[in-house]
């Protein structure tokens, strides 16, 4: 049973799974049923909230120094190899995962010291969408090796009004160690573009 990690919180990988290699980040999320509300003031309770995932892989200076180092839907996997989104899921429906990441941690280019995990809203102007239309949202960690969860990170929407884009967590490496903190930080943006320039 992997850890149930509060806001904030930092853990060593190496320490939770010996020998973590290859880990998959999971991201799951349901739409909550409301009618009206919010930031953006009343909204359809029908219309289907698409969260994307993405990696902003950062230098030693939190810095992103090329567009390529960020994984999304437009750019599945990093030109390493190293890591690579397997999907968009446009609904949030169904249980369980409803995006995954894999990360191979040995094939990371060494300038890269940081993996910071996003999820924005899409086209959440137009559609009058924000994070406390969301509820059951949760980020976690497997080891690849033996399918173990690692660690699990919960979010409540209620404390995201008017957020529409969020950093989840942190993967960095400290000292040649593996680490996780469990970020859970809301923003306003209109998209990855404007996450992304947080790290400019």
């Amino acid at each position: 049973m992997g850890i149930n990690l509060k806001k904030g919180q930092h853990i060593s990988l190496s320490k939770e799974a010996p020998g973590l290699t290859k880990l998959m980040c999971g991201l799951g999320w349901d739409v909550a049923k409301r009618s009206a509300g919010g930031f953006f003031g009343a909204f359809s309770n029908t219309q289907d909230c698409d969260l994307d995932a993405s990696v902003i892989c950062l230098d030693q200076k939190d810095k992103i120094t090329d567009t390529s180092n960020v994984i999304y839907f437009r750019n599945l996997s990093h030109k390493s190899g190293a890591i690579t989104h397997l999907g968009d899921n446009l609904t949030g429906a169904g249980a369980g995962d409803d995006e995954q990441i894999i990360v191979d941690l040995t094939r990371l280019p060494k300038e890269i010291v940081k993996l910071v995990f996003t999820v924005n809203i899409y086209d959440c102007i137009a559609r009058k969408q924000e994070f406390a239309q969301v509820q059951n949202a949760f980020v976690r960690l497997v080891n690849t090796s033996n399918n173990q969860e690692i660690a699990k990170y919960h979010l409540y929407g209620s404390e995201y009004k008017g957020m529409t884009g969020m950093v989840l967590a942190e993967i960095y490496n400290h000292n040649n160690e593996w680490k996780m903190a469990a970020i859970g930080n809301g923003i306003k943006v209109n998209g990855l573009e404007g996450l992304m320039r947080v790290y400019a």
